[in-house]
């Protein structure tokens, strides 16, 4: 992504600080400071709009991009700031994510359609982000970083674990975001509150249920209790608490449902169904994807199984697989770009200085050059840390593989981290065509059907059980329901 420079964004703030006043809510009526116009906020927000396009890019789809923007367009004129210039788009990131940017663009990432479960759910998303538009709630996070700044706020949520550099090497803390860095404003408690409520207003204006407001807030707290929410990209790290916002959206659902019947609103489950199916979930091929345990790169040519019920993490830079309690993880990424080096000189160097116990030795996994690092250190979230890192020559390139484990969980975990280490290998020609995204197929629930039977046997364990229940609209430990359609992941069809 290329940022304005620095001298640019310090010029459009002074500016705007030139022209600081009050403005007029358009949505409660009173007096605000603000250090923009309407034409400056449109104009930001169309600069900032081609900055996110060419940096996250638009989900590949004419069909489903123009049912998103039909949607909010609907959802838009209902508004209490019709003539904007909006702008709805679905980009091609796979974190469960919607934001807003000043002047009406809406953005929504293919990730958060697989999460929601009807149309009613979509409205209430992007009657939510137009809310935070037309209460000037983008405006308001602008002024208060302008002043803080003079700049747009740059959002990066970084790996928890990886914040410290288990292995010592430099860069590995920045290297641990995961996604792309976009331009994201940050709502307090309050504005979120705000812009539920107007969500569920439009939604019920434009003929919707209102309620599916509360229904996609209360995915989302289910993906929050399954995820570390310092560590997760999504909307989750820019819109607080959303389990506990289903009870203060509540009493508006109550008084739409008074004044109109509920019989009449819109929910359309089955339609909004048949839109997503085929649509990628997960992370792109090309950039590396998990399936199951196994980590696998057709473009670098490589795989890795991780421990059975860690979770995968991918990002540019790193792969990481956490255990569920977050108690211990694994990395892998790359060390050295090129031949020259020696590899034991390569530990060497990124061994940290305060590591103790350290011991070497060369080794050959699945064929390739290897030499594996042993040390013990203090590492941030966990304590005194067992270090296990394997440095291996692969096709031109050295990549690090490794695990950081409390030391008093190191014997019960040892070689299920080695055993992970020791499965980094090559993959052949025929491998690497094998290698298919992952998309969203629909599955009727039969009698005795459970979430794990589910993702094992209609799914091929793309995605772990949990998984597959949220994203049904259930919590982990409440069974399908015999006869109900399900979004569940299976193996796509070929890139391109």
């Amino acid at each position: 992504m290329r940022l304005p420079s620095r001298a640019g964004r310090a010029t459009t703030a002074a500016a705007a600080l030139l022209l600081a006043g009050c403005a007029t809510n358009p949505v409660t009526g009173g007096r605000e400071f603000s250090l923009m116009t309407e034409g400056q906020e449109v104009s930001i927000g169309r600069d900032a709009d081609e900055q996110i396009r060419e940096q996250m890019g638009l989900y590949d789809s004419p069909a489903l991009q123009g049912y998103v923007a039909d949607l909010g367009h609907r959802l838009a004129a209902l508004s209490h700031r019709p003539n904007l210039p909006w702008q709805f788009a679905v980009v091609d990131s796979p974190a469960v994510n919607a934001f807003a940017l000043p002047g009406g663009y809406i953005y929504l990432t293919r990730g958060i359609l697989a999460y929601l479960g009807d149309e009613a759910e979509l409205a209430g998303v992007l009657g939510h982000e137009i809310g935070h538009v037309t209460a000037r709630h983008s405006v308001q996070a602008y002024t208060r970083a302008t002043g803080a700044q003079f700049g747009l706020l740059l959002g990066q949520i970084f790996v928890p674990a990886m914040r410290a550099n288990p292995y010592g090497g430099p860069g590995l803390a920045d290297a641990a975001g995961y996604g792309l860095g976009v331009l994201m404003l940050r709502f307090g408690r309050d504005d979120e509150i705000q812009a539920d409520r107007l969500g569920a207003e439009y939604s019920a204006a434009g003929g919707w249920h209102p309620a599916g407001v509360a229904g996609m807030l209360s995915t989302l707290g289910r993906i929050s209790e399954q995820s570390d929410r310092r560590g997760v990209p999504n909307w989750l790290s820019t819109h607080p608490e959303p389990a506990a916002r289903v009870g203060d959206v509540a009493p508006t659902v109550a008084r739409l449902l008074e004044t109109a019947e509920a019989s009449t609103l819109r929910v359309d489950r089955s339609g909004y169904l048949e839109r997503i199916v085929g649509v990628r979930f997960g992370d792109n091929p090309e950039e590396g994807i998990a399936r199951g345990r196994e980590f696998v790169h057709p473009v670098l040519r490589f795989g890795v199984e991780f421990p059975r019920g860690w979770e995968i993490r991918n990002s540019p830079t790193v792969v990481v697989a956490s255990r569920p309690d977050r108690g211990a993880y694994m990395a892998l990424q790359l060390a050295e770009e090129g031949q020259s080096a020696a590899l034991q000189e390569i530990a060497r160097r990124d061994t940290p200085r305060d590591a103790r116990n350290v011991s070497g030795s060369a080794a050959t996994i699945n064929g390739l050059e290897a030499h594996i690092r042993s040390y013990q250190r203090d590492v941030d979230d966990i304590g005194p840390a067992a270090v296990r890192a394997a440095y291996v020559r692969h096709d031109g390139r050295v990549y690090v593989l490794g695990g950081v484990i409390p030391v008093a969980d190191f014997t019960r975990l040892e070689r299920a981290v080695d055993s992970s280490i020791r499965s980094f290998r090559g993959l052949t020609a025929e491998e690497v065509e094998s290698i298919l995204p992952n998309e969203i197929a629909l599955y009727e629930a039969v009698a005795g059907d459970t979430w794990e039977r589910i993702a094992q046997q209609a799914g091929g364990e793309l995605v772990p059980a949990a998984t597959l229940a949220i994203m049904n609209g259930h919590a982990p430990d409440e069974p399908p329901v015999a006869g109900v359609r399900l979004k569940i992941v299976v193996q796509g069809q070929p890139v391109g």
